[in-house]
C-alpha cells in the first residue's frame, strides 16, 4: 500500500514541476526587486504608492471577477442539468437494479425449469472428428509467436553507463521534504517505473549514480497545512533496466527456460507452441462451428426475456455512467431513441448465445455434469486473485458464475472425446 501511495505522491510532485519552477523564479525576482519592497508606513510615498497599487489590483482583478461570474452561471446550469438527468434516470436505475445475471439459473448452473435435451438435437460426441486439415499449423506463425514470447520474458540487465532516456525503465531512490518535514509517503528505495509520463522531464538526461533535486507540490498531504506547499525531492537513479536481446538457439533456451518452462532446446519450445496452437484451433472449431451448427428446435420465452433484460440493463447502466438519459445516450451512440430498435438490431447476437447455452446444458444433462460451489471457488483460487471471487459473486451471483464455468467444462469434455 505504501509503494502505491508513494508513487502517487511522487507523480503529483513531479507533474507540478514547471509551475513550481516558474513560481520560484517569480518569488526570487520579488525578493531582489526594490520596487516591490514595502515602504515605511506613514510616508507620503507610501500613501501614493498604496493608492496606485490598489487601483492596479482592482484593474487586474476585473477579468477574474468576470470569469468567476461566468463559472458561477455555468455551475448553476450544470446543477439544473444534473437534476434533470437524475429525475429522468430514476426509472432506468430502477430497471437496471431489478435485473440480475443469475435470474432464472439454478444452483447447478442450469436454466430453471428447462430440459435442454428436449430442445437440442445433440450430436454423438464420440463420432465427431476434428478436421485438422481445415486448421493447419503455420510454421511461420509458430516461430513468430516463439520470438514474441522470448522478447516479453527476456531477462533484464542493469545499465549504468549512459544517461536515462525517454521510455526507459529505471530503478531509483527518492526522499521528499516539505517545510523540513519528510513523511513516509514521500520516500522510497528501489522503486521501478517506466519513463513515459510527467516524471520523464525531470529524470531524463541524468546518469545512474547521480543524485539531484526535483521540485513540485503535493495537493493531498494528510497534514492539511502542508498541502500545496513547495516540496523538494532528492532523487538518486540506481540503474536502467534493459532487456537482453533473446536468441532462438538451444543454448539460450536451455540457459533461461530449463527451470521455468522445462525447455532445453528450440525443438522442445516449438513443440509446446504447436500444441497450444492446435488446442486453440480445436477450441475455435467447437465454439464457432460445432456448437452453433447443432440444431435447436426453439428457445424458451423465459430465456429470450433474460437475454432482452440483460441488454436493457447494459444500456441502462451505460447511460447512467455517462450521466445521460437513456434516450439521449441511444441518440448519441446509436442514432435512435428507441431501446427496442437497438436491441432488435443485436438480437441475433444474444440469440446465438442462448442457443449455445442450451447446447452446453444438453451435453451437461446427458453426462450428468454440474458445477459445485467448492469447484467454483477452487477454479477462482487457481486462476484469479483473492478478491476476484467475491467481486464476481456480488456482481453476477453464484448461479451465473456456475453456468459460465459449466460451459468451460463442457468444451473441455468435447475436446477430450473428439476423434
Amino acid at each position: 500500500m505504501k509503494s502505491s501511495k508513494t508513487f502517487l505522491c511522487l507523480l503529483l510532485i513531479l507533474a507540478a514541476l514547471s509551475a513550481s519552477l516558474t513560481g520560484c523564479a517569480s518569488n526570487m525576482e520579488n525578493e531582489v526587486n526594490p520596487q516591490n519592497s514595502l515602504l515605511t508606513p506613514g510616508s507620503d510615498d507610501s500613501s501614493v504608492t498604496g493608492a496606485s497599487e490598489d487601483s492596479d489590483v482592482a484593474t487586474t482583478n476585473e477579468p477574474y471577477v468576470a470569469i468567476n461570474e461566468v463559472n458561477a452561471a455555468d455551475n448553476e446550469a450544470y446543477a439544473a442539468a444534473n437534476e434533470t438527468y437524475e429525475t429522468a434516470n430514476e426509472a432506468y436505475v430502477a430497471a437496471a437494479s431489478a435485473f440480475h445475471d443469475s435470474d432464472g439459473i439454478d444452483d447447478n448452473g442450469y436454466w430453471n425449469g428447462v430440459r435442454a435435451l428436449d430442445l437440442v438435437e445433440l450430436f454423438d460426441i464420440s463420432a465427431v472428428a476434428f478436421p485438422a486439415s481445415d486448421y493447419p499449423i503455420d510454421p511461420a506463425k509458430v516461430e513468430s509467436a516463439m520470438i514474441s514470447y522470448l522478447r516479453k520474458t527476456a531477462p533484464m540487465e542493469q545499465i549504468t553507463d549512459r544517461p536515462v532516456a525517454e521510455g526507459d525503465k529505471i530503478n531509483f531512490d527518492f526522499i521528499g521534504t516539505t517545510d523540513g518535514y519528510a513523511p513516509d509517503e514521500l520516500s522510497n528505495t528501489n522503486m521501478t517505473i517506466r519513463l513515459d509520463n510527467v516524471i520523464a522531464a525531470q529524470i531524463i538526461g541524468h546518469t545512474p549514480g547521480e543524485t539531484f533535486e526535483a521540485y513540485g507540490t503535493v495537493s493531498d498531504y494528510e497534514i492539511e497545512e502542508l498541502r500545496g506547499k513547495d516540496t523538494v525531492v532528492v532523487v538518486t537513479v540506481n540503474y536502467i533496466y534493459q532487456p537482453v536481446e533473446p536468441e532462438l538457439t538451444d543454448a539460450y533456451i536451455a540457459e533461461n527456460y530449463s527451470t521455468s518452462n522445462n525447455w532445453n532446446s528450440v525443438a522442445e519450445m516449438r513443440a509446446k507452441f504447436e500444441e497450444d496452437l492446435k488446442a486453440d484451433s480445436i477450441y475455435r472449431y467447437i465454439v464457432y462451428h460445432l456448437i452453433p451448427q447443432t440444431p435447436v428446435s426453439s428457445i424458451p420465452a423465459a430465456l429470450t426475456q433474460h437475454g432482452f433484460d440483460e441488454k436493457v440493463t447494459i444500456h441502462n447502466n451505460s447511460a447512467i455512467n455517462s450521466k445521460m438519459s437513456l434516450e439521449d445516450y441511444l441518440a448519441k451512440f446509436y442514432d435512435t431513441r428507441s431501446l427496442e430498435e437497438v436491441i432488435k438490431t443485436y438480437a441475433s447476437g444474444y440469440t446465438h448465445d442462448l442457443k449455445k447455452s442450451l447446447v452446453v446444458q444438453a451435453i451437461a444433462e446427458k453426462t450428468g455434469m454440474v458445477v459445485t460451489s467448492d469447484e467454483l471457488q477452487t477454479y477462482y483460487s487457481d486462476n484469479y486473485n483473492a478478491d476476484r471471487y467475491e467481486t464476481d459473486l456480488r456482481k453476477h451471483g453464484e448461479p451465473y458464475m456456475k453456468q459460465q464455468l459449466l460451459e468451460d467444462k463442457v468444451i473441455n469434455y468435447i475436446k477430450e472425446h473428439l476423434v
